[in-house]
């Protein structure tokens, strides 16, 4: 834990009081291609910092979603159609609308998942039967 105490309260202001940040704006055009260089290291740093805050707190940043709904089922048919006769529902019964589920095409909790990767909010359909 030492070791750890000495980078944080020395090394590191030791290390960044050693670079050659210039006072004005001209000072940045007198510097060498040394001072350049020792430069990267710490730019590359809080680039990496600020581009992980970004992707982690900005909901824009976030890839949109493809455009092919249906990723593996019955990928082999034109036109994905499923029968389920009523008198074989029990009192209710759960049907995915994500395409995402093991067991299509009741629902199996797929979407969570699925909602939590691309921003979305689908759920299944549930049909009941009246009393």
């Amino acid at each position: 834990m030492e070791s750890f105490s000495h980078l944080v309260k020395v090394s590191i202001p030791d290390y960044l009081a050693g670079l050659p940040i210039p006072n004005s704006i001209g000072g940045w055009f007198r510097l060498g291609v040394k001072d350049w260089l020792s430069l990267i290291p710490p730019t590359a740093m809080l680039a990496g910092i600020g581009y992980m805050s970004y992707k982690a707190f900005c909901p824009l940043a976030r890839p949109p979603p493809c455009g092919m709904i249906n990723p593996n089922i019955k990928k082999d048919s034109n036109k994905v159609v499923d029968m389920v006769d009523i008198e074989n529902i029990a009192e209710k019964a759960a049907f995915c609308r994500c395409w995402r589920s093991e067991n299509w095409p009741y629902c199996d909790g797929s979407h969570g998942k699925h909602n939590k990767e691309h921003g979305d909010n689908v759920g299944p359909v549930v049909v009941e039967r009246k009393k």
